[in-house]
């Protein structure tokens, strides 16, 4: 009798414990969109993995089919996000001419360690602005925050398949 009780005192602690849970906020749920595109690797691989221990030649490299280097593709990652964060936070954007494929191909391969850096930054400084923003303007950019989430997240993946067709994909790196 005394363990059926003590078991039936454990079986109603348990919701209890689900309930000490905060329950997400938009707040949390932009930063945990964000970390997965930049550094944390989840349900797929983050930016940060996707591009690591890369050359300047790797990340010039195209299939010869009209494709995308991931170095343009980083490239053009960096030029929306900074654009975006920018707009966002009360700044004077970046120029756009309106032609897409010019965030693509300013690409320099000479440049590749700086892109990555630059990469990383904008999308840290993106995690700051949702991490200190106030309610009203958190309600404000949230729409604009998601599609910058899903954004990084298909180029992303445009990047490991573009590792993956030149053969500098380390497997390992994968989301198991």
């Amino acid at each position: 009798m005394r363990r059926l009780l003590i078991l039936a005192m454990f079986a109603m602690a348990i919701p209890a414990l689900a309930q000490a849970q905060a329950p997400p906020t938009l707040r949390s749920i932009l930063l945990a969109q964000l970390h997965s595109t930049h550094d944390k690797s989840e349900w797929f691989v983050c930016a940060d993995v996707a591009v690591s221990n890369m050359t300047p030649e790797q990340a010039s490299w195209t299939d010869g089919k009209g494709n995308h280097s991931v170095g343009q593709l980083v490239n053009h990652l960096v030029f929306w996000n900074e654009r975006t964060l920018a707009s966002l936070t009360g700044q004077k954007p970046t120029a756009y001419s309106g032609n897409n494929d010019e965030t693509f191909n300013s690409f320099d391969a000479k440049t590749w360690t700086e892109t990555v850096q630059r990469l990383d930054a904008v999308l840290t400084k993106m995690e700051n602005l949702v991490a200190t923003a106030d309610d009203a303007t958190l309600e404000k950019i949230a729409p604009t925050i998601a599609h910058v989430n899903t954004h990084n997240a298909y180029h992303i993946g445009q990047i490991v398949f573009v590792r993956k067709e030149q053969g500098s994909w380390d497997a390992s790196k994968g989301v198991k």
